[in-house]
């Protein structure tokens, strides 16, 4: 299994276009190779088939970045199979409005985020004249992609909805995490890049796997000085409750911080904080990296 990092920011990027804290100025000073686009991720367990976890506004830019996702010398294909969506936010769904030239792709998100697509954002109306897109239900069952060598496991993460859809009816789970498991070699990944809560059921997913990519939106739970980490939906880092506890005691499995925000000090690789992590099995993905399982 072959996984490449495609984005590592939270919604904005780093630095973002109207910001100017600490955070904002230090990448921009430091130029380019210290910039951030939003999360993504590219997932493949055979050479011509990916699939991305996300769809992020920044997708153009990080295809182009990305060797492997791009087409063969004089032709008009790509080897993009599908997109999973973690939830309904817009940095998560917007880029798939620049997907819309492309072969039709296997869209799939939980059925509440579905709906949402179809109403108060109505992206499915949007991408259907363009016939590129065949919409699925993500549920409890495991998910076979790729001629059954890739399957997927749903983990249900929160009912956090999206902004557009404050007053939207339907029932949760919207944000869910994926397990993936490369059912020829063994390899396996959890993506969970936002993280309200650690949820039942993740300890259980996290069995096996050589590699867990999570939300380390904030480094703090007071981080942004104005709400708290909690209340925006992601689990601090640091602190009592925070994640970095967790992954200290997993052992064995590689664990990357991913969806960072413009105020975290872990995007500051000279940071006392990125230090606090100590160098071992837990580190900070960057933009491009390729994890291999």
């Amino acid at each position: 299994m072959k996984l490449r990092i495609l984005g590592t920011a939270a919604g904005g990027g780093l630095p973002q276009w109207n910001c100017a804290c600490p955070g904002c100025a230090r990448a921009r000073a430091a130029g380019p190779h210290a910039w951030r686009t939003q999360e993504c991720l590219a997932v493949s367990v055979t050479p011509d088939a990916w699939y991305l976890v996300n769809a992020s506004p920044d997708i153009r830019t990080q295809i182009l970045a990305a060797p492997g996702l791009t087409p063969p010398t004089g032709t008009r294909h790509t080897p993009l199979r599908g997109v999973l969506l973690t939830d309904g936010e817009l940095d998560h769904t917007a880029g798939l409005l620049a997907l819309r030239e492309g072969a039709a792709l296997d869209l799939y998100a939980p059925p509440a985020v579905l709906a949402a697509l179809g109403g108060p954002f109505p992206l499915r109306a949007l991408l259907a004249p363009y016939g590129s897109a065949r919409w699925h239900a993500v549920g409890a069952g495991p998910l076979p992609l790729d001629g059954g060598r890739l399957t997927v496991t749903v983990v249900p993460v929160s009912d956090k909805r999206p902004r557009y859809a404050a007053g939207f009816d339907a029932a949760g789970p919207w944000v869910v995490a994926y397990r993936f498991d490369d059912t020829v070699t063994g390899g396996a990944v959890v993506y969970a890049p936002s993280l309200a809560r650690w949820p039942d059921g993740l300890d259980g997913a996290l069995s096996g796997v050589g590699c867990l990519i999570l939300d380390g939106t904030f480094w703090s739970e007071d981080e942004m000085g104005r709400g708290s980490a909690l209340a925006m939906g992601h689990l601090p880092v640091h602190g009592p409750g925070g994640t970095l506890r967790r992954l200290r005691g997993l052992g064995g499995v590689r664990c990357f911080y991913t969806h960072l925000n413009n105020t975290n000090p872990l995007a500051d690789p000279a940071s006392a904080e990125r230090a606090a992590l100590g160098g071992g099995s837990v580190e900070v993905a960057f933009d491009g990296m390729e994890v291999e399982l």
